[in-house]
């Protein structure tokens, strides 16, 4: 007999545990009608990969189709932040349909090619040394402090060609931003001015890019509006965008797939005594434990889903925890194997909206990875109160200390 699952999304219970929460809803309503937010909560592998490949039933434009306030309620007096954060939001090309996503992703698709992106492993897999080497000196690290977040953030800011000196204020900005996935009742305050200072700091250096157009990524973008696929807000806000996309997601898969690593020492010892693994275990990474919670579609019309109608501009929400653990796609999905195949997870998306920067945050992963277990025999948790950020949108972790001794 089915048992009452509730609806906050936000509640501890389901922060901690995602796997058991969406597993249940999974076993029990896949496709789940959530009253507390009004949204429809999916959770099943081939329904969300079904969702994903058809944009032209649930559409990305979110931001700029629905008008609702968003959830969790915020006050009254700052609706109007919300609406600056909206028409800021509704520019990132990830936030467009076809034919309009298609002309904006296409100004840096080929920056981003997987032979592009492999060029970069050198500098990565140095930077990653210089980090261990200050890491190893101190005879222990928060990976998330120490190791997970300075490498991410410094390749995304000499990809855009911003100074080294900035990336401190950079990620304090951008830090901001990840409020549009808590609950917070007053997250409207933090997101409106993380918006601002780096739109503030960004405009300058796009308009230098215009006049005097160089290598990096911010030229390419900033040629975005010579040809006339972007407006100058949305080379603002794809700039922004891809900041921020750049390096957080990275950040968690470093963090939660060492965290797998730790709590699975057999793991940990096989990655150690086979090099070659680092892409199926980086891999795994993605599926166990991936950065990304979950995403958000608006209905583009009426759409009938295992009995369920979702009627035009419902909400869709899809959970990647979940659909990565689904029985009906993986073989023992709870077990964490770094010699799984296949592993068709969906950590990127799929379709259209497949991650841009994937090939990037699997270069990363895999010389973070190949790195720790060559360095250190095995990292031992200094700590088993670990805590994740209240984000319906990304799983990340607070903290993660470590020692080696």
């Amino acid at each position: 007999m089915a048992t009452t699952i509730h609806d906050d999304l936000f509640a501890p219970d389901v922060i901690a545990d995602p796997y058991g929460y969406f597993g249940r809803l999974r076993a029990e309503d896949p496709v789940h009608w959530n009253a507390k937010y009004e949204v429809w909560v999916l959770t099943r592998y081939d329904d969300i990969v079904w969702l994903i490949r058809h944009p032209e039933l649930f559409s990305s434009e979110v931001f700029k189709r629905d008008p609702r306030p968003p959830y969790p309620p915020i006050p009254e007096a700052d609706v109007e932040m919300y609406g600056f954060v909206r028409e800021f939001f509704a520019d990132f090309f990830i936030q467009h349909d076809r034919p309009s996503h298609t002309e904006m992703r296409m100004v840096t698709h080929s920056y981003f090619t997987p032979r592009a992106m492999e060029a970069w492993r050198p500098m990565v897999r140095a930077a990653i040394k210089d980090l261990l080497d200050d890491a190893e000196a101190k005879g222990q690290m928060d990976v998330m402090q120490d190791f997970a977040t300075p490498l991410p953030v410094l390749v995304i800011a000499r990809m855009l060609g911003l100074p080294e000196q900035d990336r401190r204020f950079i990620r304090e900005l951008a830090q901001k931003l990840l409020f549009i996935g808590r609950g917070d009742l007053n997250r409207m305050r933090p997101l409106t001015d993380g918006i601002k200072g780096l739109a503030d700091y960004l405009s300058p250096l796009i308009k230098e890019r215009l006049a005097h157009p160089g290598d990096d990524l911010l030229s390419v973008l900033a040629s975005g509006e010579t040809r006339g696929a972007f407006s100058r807000d949305e080379v603002v806000a794809n700039a922004v965008l891809l900041l921020l996309a750049g390096h957080e997601t990275t950040i968690n898969l470093i963090c939660n797939g060492t965290l797998a690593l730790i709590r699975h020492p057999e793991q940990w010892a096989l990655l150690q005594a086979s090099s070659g693994l680092a892409v199926s275990a980086t891999e795994e990474c993605l599926r166990y434990d991936p950065p990304v919670k979950s995403l958000q579609r608006i209905a583009a019309e009426d759409v009938e889903l295992r009995g369920n109608v979702l009627r035009k501009l419902d909400r869709a929400r899809w959970f990647i925890p979940s659909a990565n653990r689904d029985p009906a796609k993986f073989p023992e999905p709870d077990r964490f194997d770094i010699t799984r195949d296949p592993n068709p997870h969906v950590a990127f998306g799929s379709g259209i909206h497949h991650c841009l920067g994937a090939t990037l945050a699997r270069v990363e992963g895999q010389e973070a990875f190949s790195a720790l277990v060559d360095r250190f025999p095995a990292l031992h948790l200094t700590t088993e109160e670990l805590e994740y950020q209240p984000s319906i949108t990304f799983r990340s972790l607070k903290a993660l200390p470590v020692t080696w001794n």
